[in-house]
């Protein structure tokens, strides 16, 4: 019970905090909702006031006209007062949510692709999306309706109190019953609510699984099975959402219940002193106009209490990406010293993840400026945690790694991954244009540029063939490419960037032999006078180093020097071919 409390303090305490990016609004919202409450007071004092006037004192219209006009400016006023609270809730709950949207993205950025790598993509997807719109009614919804429930009620208790005692200890008795049911019935919704997302979550697991995994499934003739998981999920998800809509309008009848007793009970009263002449009907009319408007924000609080709960459900997930361990490397503030020739050193480089899994073990080597160093060894030898680290998105456990003597949890790493072209084994292609896929993150690219990278990487032909040339948008995964075309654009980036420094991540794995002799043949023109580190499988790759560098469970094995040591960079590569025939 404890841990559930301070699991609830926390999500809570996730929520509140960032209400301080829309204090405006908020404010906004606040003040609104003040003149909201004295609208409705002054227009059932008004009511009361024309009524008895035009009733009881037999006045002629005439008399109450002025009343009457300002009347109508009052219900004007609450209209307009009314409209402001819900732009400004709206507006400080988008403003929330751009925020909570950069939060989550500068989070992830923390975490890195290798931390990124061992989550579920479907939860964590529906985290980030549907969880951050799930957020958005707590603060146009739930903290307007706190306000007025808070304040309009006392402002007519104050009203009503030296005007009739007995209806103000009615107020005063009654009204706590409101928030007390909806607090008692919504925690079990809570509960409800929060298992609720956790469905959601796990069926766009299976969801996504299935529609990725699609070909497999259908070549192994699984696909029946898996609509038979995804359809046991969704049903599991749809009991869940009745559950909670069940429980939901159950609270909404037990608070409409106790608010119409509520104002029964006042009517009531009021009604037998007006009969025996205990009090005027000014009085009795105006306190009577007041009783719904008491109860109204507590009824809309407990509506809105919902709202509360299901963001309280959706921060659960948010939450817990929060916890997800920050690998990537967040870099400091120094410049790089001379930026056009770079020279990397790994030095007693170790790394362990939270699982106990060491990839590397006190691996120590330089990579001169100008050269292309090749990793060869097993899989999960830890050649890729060399070039995670390299790219900042994994810090080491021990050791440094130092780019022209400087350590890289030093420099600044965005301007450090400015400096770097890297091509991965399986190129990430977006959905696009062609052109912003050369020169991501750029919203006018240099076309001369970009032409001459294309020549460069043996993409022209490409570019030919799409209709739109460089305008032609390309596919999701890179609908429309071939793999070795896609491994072709990568390198087009590549040489676009121009960057001093190459990361290769098997460029030419899963390549036939053609695409591997057209991919060679770009590499060939894209590393010189550039510092390289690759990941090589392939003997063809292997000779586009200068040295080689052998890997076995995370330590360093052999190191191969080119012309200086013909016979060990042979043995280097003769163990490359075993592996690749193997």
């Amino acid at each position: 019970m404890a841990s559930i409390t301070a699991d609830r303090k926390r999500l809570n305490a996730f929520l509140k905090g960032f209400k301080k990016t829309a204090h405006r609004d908020l404010r906004l919202t606040l003040v609104c909702a003040m003149t909201t409450g004295l609208a409705v007071i002054a227009q059932a004092f008004l009511v009361a006031r024309i009524l008895n006037g035009l009733i009881f004192h037999d006045l002629p219209f005439s008399a109450v006209l002025p009343e009457f006009a300002l009347l109508s400016g009052v219900v004007v006023v609450r209209a307009v007062a009314a409209w402001a609270t819900d732009l400004f809730s709206f507006s400080a709950a988008a403003t929330v949510m751009r925020a909570l949207r950069g939060h989550l993205v500068e989070q992830v950025e923390r975490i890195g692709p290798v931390g990124m790598a061992d989550l579920k993509t479907g939860e964590t997807v529906t985290a980030i999306a549907d969880g951050v719109r799930a957020i958005e009614p707590y603060y146009s919804r739930y903290i307007p309706a706190t306000v007025m429930a808070g304040l309009l009620p006392l402002a007519i208790f104050l009203v009503v109190l030296p005007l009739d005692w007995i209806s103000a200890i009615i107020f005063v008795v009654t009204a706590p019953l409101i928030p007390v049911f909806m607090i008692l019935i919504g925690e079990g919704a809570e509960k409800l609510n929060q298992r609720q997302w956790g469905r959601l979550q796990r069926m766009s697991g299976h969801l996504l699984d299935a529609v990725q995994g699609l070909a497999t499934l259908k070549a192994f003739n699984a696909v029946k099975r898996m609509t038979g998981e995804v359809a046991r999920v969704a049903d599991a998800y749809r009991r869940d959402t009745m559950a909670v809509l069940r429980v939901a309008f159950l609270s909404s009848l037990v608070l409409e219940f106790f608010a119409t007793v509520s104002i029964a009970l006042v009517a009531v009263l009021v009604g037998f002193r007006l009969m025996w002449g205990q009090m005027d009907y000014f009085q009795g009319l105006f306190i009577l106009l007041l009783a719904p408007e008491f109860y109204l924000p507590l009824r809309a609080m407990g509506t809105a209490y919902h709202a509360r709960m299901e963001a309280v459900g959706a921060a659960e997930g948010i939450v817990a990406l929060q916890d997800v361990p920050e690998l990537a490397e967040p870099g400091g503030a120094e410049a790089l010293a001379d930026p056009a020739r770079i020279e990397v050193t790994f030095e007693n480089v170790s790394l362990s993840f939270a699982d106990e899994r060491r990839a590397l073990r006190e691996v120590s080597f330089t990579v001169s400026a100008g050269e292309a160093v090749a990793l060869v060894g097993p899989s999960g030898a830890g050649k890729s945690s060399l070039l995670n680290l390299l790219l900042g998105f994994v810090q080491p456990t021990d050791g440094r790694v130092l780019i022209n003597g400087a350590a890289l949890c030093d420099l600044d790493i965005k301007a450090w991954r400015g400096l770097v072209g890297y091509v991965a084994q399986r190129p990430r292609v977006f959905v696009g244009t062609l052109a912003a896929n050369i020169a991501p993150g750029e919203a006018e690219p240099d076309r001369e540029r970009m032409r001459a990278a294309i020549a460069q990487a043996d993409l022209a032909d490409v570019v030919a063939r799409l209709p739109d040339g460089l305008d032609a948008r390309i596919g999701e995964g890179g609908a429309g490419l071939s793999g070795g075309e896609a491994h072709r654009l990568a390198l087009a980036r590549a040489f676009y960037r121009n960057a001093p420094v190459i990361v290769l991540d098997e460029p030419t794995a899963h390549l036939d032999a053609e695409s591997e002799a057209r991919v060679q043949a770009a590499i060939t023109r894209l590393l010189p006078g550039r510092t390289a580190l690759m990941v090589a499988h392939r003997p063809a790759t292997i000779a586009q180093a200068s040295r080689v560098v052998r890997l076995e469970a995370g330590r360093l094995a052999v190191t191969a020097e080119g012309d200086d040591s013909a016979r060990d960079d042979d043995s280097a590569r003769d163990d490359v071919d075993e592996e690749v025939s193997s």
